[in-house]
Order: structure tokens, then sequence, then C-alpha cells
């Protein structure tokens, strides 16, 4: 994975993660609240793994947020 792509998910990470912690949620309630496993949130969060856009969709629903509020982001 280029050095570029590995910011970006980690700035992915980041925002994933302060939505979260901004609605109150843990993972694994994050994961009751959608269709994406608690281990693949895990993943996402610590840089770990890359995601689907139908993953980014079912992590949007289980915030209760526009998709783009995941990718409000500097992708510089």
């Amino acid at each position: 994975m280029k050095d570029r792509d590995k910011k970006r998910l980690k700035k992915f990470a980041a925002q994933l993660t302060k939505l979260r912690k901004k609605k109150g949620l843990s993972q694994r309630e994050l994961s009751s609240r959608c269709d994406v496993d608690y281990g693949k949130i895990s993943k996402l969060e610590n840089n770990k793994a890359n995601l689907t856009l139908t993953t980014l969709l079912e992590l949007a629903e289980g915030l209760e947020v526009h998709p783009k509020e995941l990718l409000d982001i500097d992708f510089d």
C-alpha cells in the first residue's frame, strides 16, 4: 500500500472514531446498529483495514450520519 493511501486511511480512522465517540457508542454498540462486524470496526479504527463502499454506508447508518460526514477529512 502506498504511503499516501496509508495516510488517508489513518485520517478516516480518526474521523470514524471521533464520530463514534461523539455519539457515545462503543465499537460493539456501533456494530449492533449496523451490518459491520465489531472486529472490522476495530481494524478500521486502528488503521489495519481498508473499507468498501457498502461498509461506509453501513457505518453511516449505524452512526445516524450522512456518509459524507465520514469522509469530511483533508485528503492532502
